[in-house]
């Protein structure tokens, strides 16, 4: 069996962007680990939530656990760096958050888990972050430079296919599916989310685990409520909108070299 670690950059990621992922290599047997670069102190809490005088870190920091259980995670490891903040804010400058940090330094602080693991794949983020906030974008460097110093196989970059998102919602439109409120984004509207079809490289089918990803969702209390959108959604229409995760994987592993994580959880879009 193998090791996959997931680093993100604050908690609630990894349920959106890998929970499936990681919850079926955790079913087939394979040790899970999560990494968190923040514990998401910037995050817009769900109102009522919070205890009062409860911080609302130390909450999502609990949140992680709670999301690790439901995913079969067996390690959750903070880097100790703030949240910066959505791209362009003040909090950008902050000294200590995870935006300004020394990118080796960084990279050096999660290696060493790495070096730990020994893991066959590492997950981060696509050079843009997914959508461009500035700790996901940090999570690909950091990502990427420290699997470069710790020799793990496999690097494989989370992103959201773009081309699926939109057929997706243009055939959800068609058939009169397509939530109150919504609109189906364009290349002007939404230039930098996720990338091209294109430029996507491998694809996990999550399908059979779309309820366990709805689950380690529902663990972040403290930032997704029980209405959002993705919660609310019926089971077939979250299946479909969320049974596969994309990633971008630079440097395919041969099959003899692994221990056949990669092999088991990915396939190639070509």
């Amino acid at each position: 069996m193998g090791t996959i670690v997931s680093f993100h950059a604050h908690p609630d990621d990894e349920s959106i962007a890998s929970s499936g992922t990681l919850a079926k290599a955790a079913a087939a047997g394979h040790r899970v680990v999560l990494v968190f670069a923040t514990r998401g102190e910037l995050g817009e809490p769900v109102p009522g939530v919070l205890a009062e005088g409860e911080q609302l870190a130390v909450r999502r920091s609990m949140e992680c656990y709670d999301s690790a259980a439901v995913i079969g995670a067996k390690r959750v490891e903070f880097l100790g760096y703030t949240d910066s903040g959505m791209m362009g804010e003040p909090s950008n400058d902050a000294p200590f958050c995870f935006w300004q940090a020394s990118v080796e330094h960084a990279a050096r602080r999660l290696a060493l888990i790495l070096e730990e693991e020994e893991p066959d794949v590492l997950t981060t983020y696509d050079d843009n972050g997914g959508y461009g906030h500035p700790d996901h974008i940090q999570v690909h460097r950091v990502g990427k430079r420290a699997g470069d110093l710790a020799a793990v196989p496999v690097v494989a970059q989370a992103t959201t296919n773009r081309d699926w998102m939109l057929r997706g919602m243009r055939g959800m439109a068609e058939a009169g599916q397509l939530p109150e409120g919504w609109e189906i984004p364009t290349a002007a509207t939404a230039p930098n989310f996720g990338k091209p079809e294109a430029e996507i490289t491998h694809r996990v089918d999550v399908v059979d685990f779309a309820e366990t990803k709805r689950a380690s969702m529902r663990a972040h209390k403290s930032q997704i409520a029980p209405d959002h959108f993705l919660l609310s959604m019926p089971d077939g229409v979250f299946g479909m909108g969320m049974g596969v995760e994309f990633y971008i994987v630079d440097n395919v592993p041969s099959v003899a070299s692994g221990s056949g994580l990669f092999e088991d959880l990915f396939s190639p879009m070509r």
